[in-house]
């Protein structure tokens, strides 16, 4: 077993900046669990505190049944990617790939022998006896996969392994390294900055902020039920629309229109609470027709259309708030048209306007205080 648990875990740097602060965290054997964030918020410093490359301050991190927190690097059967490859450019991609094998004294026949076969399952023969300044980004990249594999880890690591690749490129990796790690079924630490990345190669996801964790859960989860406006705004490829709203008589007063509650808020909100509306963008449509009376519509202009390839991205001002919402291609609305902007039902919810948390979270729904480390559901 492979499973990866942290109990109170700290980093703490001089000055008192605390990169990683009171983390408890469990990834799953075999599972591919991402850490996703904005830069500086903490998440290479967990990876490299996992991998040995910097100590703990304080706390426990265990692999397995056994508490590696003390352990040297190479004392924790994990092999990792970084960024850059770190491929030695003197030494052959076979040597690049064997090298793990000779620091824990592989016969030299026997480790070159693995490298071979390990090469040739990521496609990599024909250019074992290259140097890797010979090699595209991504034969680089596979190279630097290849090694990992070689070293038979229990753990890998992954340090935005794919940031340096164009965006073609950058897609293949991502299905290459998703059936890669399916097919090894090796616990895997994926570190990324790039949500779409995250949404599209995890089984679970922890996203951080300030050292600590927002939330962690599936991609779906965490995308359909974000726990707090900070995890909302940060995660999909268009943020989600986040309006202070109020709540009178039952329903949400916002721009001017009264809404329907979402309906698991209807015990969790009180009259003349002030919250915060959140609708995905993915989740709202717009029509040019009067909806119908019971319908949830909010009336606006198109102010703003930014072409997405097969949508369009449209922006609706509706009483000085502006509402984005996602539209096929052929229904494009020109600027300056007016209509309606509805939400799909049961596709909206409410954040408390002080605490900025969830109201109303669902059952099985991991949501995590911003002040506090999250924990696995």
């Amino acid at each position: 077993m492979a499973a990866i648990t942290t109990h109170h875990l700290v980093k703490e740097y001089p000055g008192g900046v605390r990169a990683v602060d009171g983390l408890d965290l469990t990834i799953d054997d075999g599972e591919f669990f991402a850490l996703l964030g904005p830069s500086g918020c903490g998440k290479t410093t967990l990876l490299r505190t996992i991998a040995g490359l910097e100590s703990a301050t304080d706390g426990r991190l265990h692999i397995g049944d056994r508490d590696v927190t003390d352990l040297q690097p190479g004392q924790r059967q994990v092999a990792m990617v970084f960024q850059d490859y770190a491929l030695f450019p003197h030494m052959s991609v076979a040597d690049n790939i064997a090298y793990p094998l000779k620091i824990q004294k592989v016969d030299k026949g026997e480790r070159l022998a693995k490298a071979e076969d390990v090469g040739a399952g990521l496609s990599l023969d024909g250019l074992m006896a290259r140097r890797p300044g010979q090699l595209s980004g991504g034969q680089q990249q596979r190279v630097a996969l290849a090694r990992a594999v070689a070293s038979n880890p229990q753990v890998f690591l992954f340090d935005e392994p794919l940031s340096n690749l164009d965006a073609r490129l950058r897609l293949e990796a991502r299905t290459f390294l998703k059936r890669l790690q399916r097919d090894l079924g090796v616990t895997t630490v994926f570190v990324t900055h790039d949500q779409a990345e995250a949404l599209a190669l995890a089984d679970r996801m922890a996203i951080m902020r300030d050292g600590r964790i927002q939330q962690v859960g599936s991609p779906r989860e965490v995308f359909a039920r974000p726990a707090n406006t900070f995890v909302a705004g940060f995660v999909g490829s268009t943020p989600m629309n986040l309006h202070p709203a109020v709540v009178e008589g039952g329903r949400v007063s916002l721009a001017g229109t009264s809404l329907s509650l979402p309906p698991d808020t209807a015990g969790a909100v009180t009259d003349g609470q002030k919250v915060i509306w959140g609708a995905r963008p993915e989740y709202l449509s717009w029509s040019p027709s009067t909806p119908a009376p019971d319908d949830d519509a909010v009336e606006g202009e198109v102010t703003v259309a930014e072409n997405l390839g097969a949508s369009v991205l449209v922006t609706v001002n509706a009483q000085d708030t502006l509402i984005q919402v996602v539209v096929d291609e052929e229904n494009e609305p020109d600027i300056g048209a007016r209509g309606w902007v509805r939400a799909r039902p049961g596709r909206t919810l409410l954040f408390d306007a002080e605490s900025e948390e969830l109201l109303g979270a669902s059952p099985g729904v991991p949501t995590v205080s911003a002040g506090t480390a999250g924990e696995s559901a």
